[in-house]
């Protein structure tokens, strides 16, 4: 038997689930729509909302889209395979292409005026002020910092 199926076999399943929903597994693995979801923090400081999501190796200005639309706010991230590895003897690759959608439920009072959004080192992060009602759809640019 692998160390896989011991551990599987071995995991009291009922007492962990005991209490929790079918509806509490970490949304972070998989979005509604079936595509790899973007890993967050989100956090609220002061007046504002923070959303900090992972998104190594892209171009903010073209990979990126980040949308506020109905108390929702939508991250999206292209990450394109550029392959440099022609005539290689040995090639691995474990990283992850394509895209990549997180969609987040804002609080109540957050507001799409003065979204702003910016990139550094890998990272995105979206600031959302937190004094107005919920507004109608927006796009917001990304920049590089």
């Amino acid at each position: 038997m692998s160390l896989v199926r011991k551990v599987a076999a071995d995991f009291d399943w009922p007492a962990w689930m005991a209490g929790r929903s079918v509806l509490d597994f970490p949304e972070s693995w998989i979005d509604s729509t079936g595509e790899a979801a973007i890993r967050v923090e989100e956090f609220q400081d002061h007046d504002e909302l923070i959303v900090r999501a992972e998104a190594p190796g892209v171009n903010p200005e073209d990979d990126i889209e980040v949308t506020v639309t109905e108390g929702m706010l939508r991250i999206m991230v292209q990450r394109k395979k550029e392959s440099k590895h022609e005539g290689a003897r040995h090639y691995r690759s474990e990283f992850q292409y394509g895209s990549f959608v997180r969609t987040l439920a804002l609080p109540a009072g957050a507001t799409d005026k003065d979204v702003k959004a910016r990139y550094t080192d890998g990272v995105l992060e979206v600031r959302i002020p937190m004094n107005g009602k919920q507004a109608e759809s927006k796009k917001v640019t990304v920049t590089r910092h």
